[in-house]
């Protein structure tokens, strides 16, 4: 890498870059003029809505569910938009909520490591000022020398320039520390085991690229598992990209969002005792109500864990009102049986419910399996 790339990675990362500065800021005006967080605020939110950590099997960096963008075109229709989002696991979210817009965010998971990894994806979006610089962080790459020609883009151009280029030693180095710095700056308590773990997570984005998959502890890696050049180059039903970063305007909200620290992480088990209720009481406090939740494939595991009944009890203490939505995701291969809103060439299968509609159901006793779950009441997507 020449001197003068390096030189124009690190000055963008510390000062912006102009060209790509440029009109990037595609935000509503309504929400420009928002207020956010303070930066105690934000700590003090996380530690008082945080239960301990727990543990599941999977290093959970990036996603598994390839259909995660089907219910896109369905919640436009049921004017599912702004309130309050509550979600878990990694980036998947973002493209949830770029297309939901909410006043403020809470990814609530079972995972430590999970609050750490939105510690680092907080980091990267306050550093970047716009998509380009912000997967020149994730994946330790130079940037362009035309940073401004990728604002207006499509994400194919975002991917073939990572894919064409490597991150040399230097680079590497700079880009992680000034990340792991930044997370470190944030006003949370972390101990240096924290920010090395910050560390690590970065360096596995580095080291793997856009070919990075989900991977489990002690289970056979899935060939079906997409890669992150999959996730990001995914479509809705109608065959839209609609990926966080599949445009500009799509990153800047979300950049401001962080920058007012108004997507909140927190540790906690949905079927615990405390997060899950703790976060709805916040919401309500707030005069606000949920307009996602999105629950992943979580709900599997609580009915194997018997704990489910702990989860729908919390679910219904929550603020919501007739446009509130669930969305989840199915795996049909552990089951003998094909989903009616399966798509072909799709290994999951992402589901949409009305909160009340679950709330009901659950109160009657008709969820009796996993299987009733995922498969009674749930929105036809097509």
């Amino acid at each position: 890498m020449s001197d003068r790339i390096h030189l124009l990675l690190l000055t963008a990362l510390a000062l912006g870059c102009a060209d790509g500065r440029a009109g990037d800021s595609q935000v509503p005006e309504a929400f420009a003029h928002a207020g956010g967080i303070s930066d105690a605020e934000f700590a003090e939110l996380v530690e008082r809505l945080s239960e301990p950590g727990g543990y599941f099997d999977t290093d959970n960096l990036i996603s598994n569910e390839t259909s995660y963008l089907h219910v896109v075109g369905k919640l436009h229709e049921l004017s599912v938009s702004g309130g309050a989002y509550i979600g878990v696991g990694p980036d998947q979210n973002f493209s949830y909520m770029k297309e939901i817009r909410p006043e403020i965010a809470f990814i609530v998971d079972i995972r430590r490591d999970n609050l750490l990894q939105h510690l680092m994806f907080k980091a990267m979006f306050e550093l970047a000022d716009n998509r380009i610089e912000y997967l020149c962080l994730l994946f330790a790459r130079p940037l362009p020398e035309d940073v401004g020609v990728f604002r207006k883009q499509p994400a194919q151009s975002l991917v073939d320039y990572i894919d064409s280029t490597t991150p040399s030693a230097d680079l590497r180095e700079e880009v992680m520390a000034r990340v792991a710095s930044t997370v470190a700056a944030f006003a949370l308590p972390l101990t240096d085991q924290d920010v090395n773990t910050v560390r690590r997570f970065h360096s596995t984005f580095i080291d793997e690229g856009l070919g990075l998959r989900f991977r489990s502890h002690g289970r056979r890696p899935n060939r079906h598992y997409p890669t992150y050049r999959q996730l990001l180059l995914e479509t809705d039903l109608a065959g839209r990209q609609a990926n966080y970063l599949a445009e500009e305007a799509s990153f800047q909200y979300l950049k401001q969002m962080q920058e007012r620290n108004l997507v909140i992480p927190v540790v906690g088990d949905l079927a615990g005792d405390h997060a899950l209720v703790a976060v709805g009481g916040e919401i309500s406090k707030r005069g606000k109500v949920i307009s996602a939740f999105y629950t992943s494939n979580v709900e599997y595991y609580l009915v194997q864990d018997r704990s489910f009944h702990k989860y729908a009890h919390a679910v219904g203490r929550l603020p919501y009102d007739s446009a509130s939505v669930i969305i989840r995701s199915f795996f049909a291969a552990r089951y003998a049986y094909q989903h009616p809103q399966a798509v072909p060439g799709y290994h999951s299968v992402q589901l949409l419910q009305q909160m009340a509609t679950f709330i009901d159901d659950y109160e009657a006793d008709r969820y009796r399996s996993y299987l009733e779950l995922v498969s009674l009441n749930a929105i036809d997507l097509k």
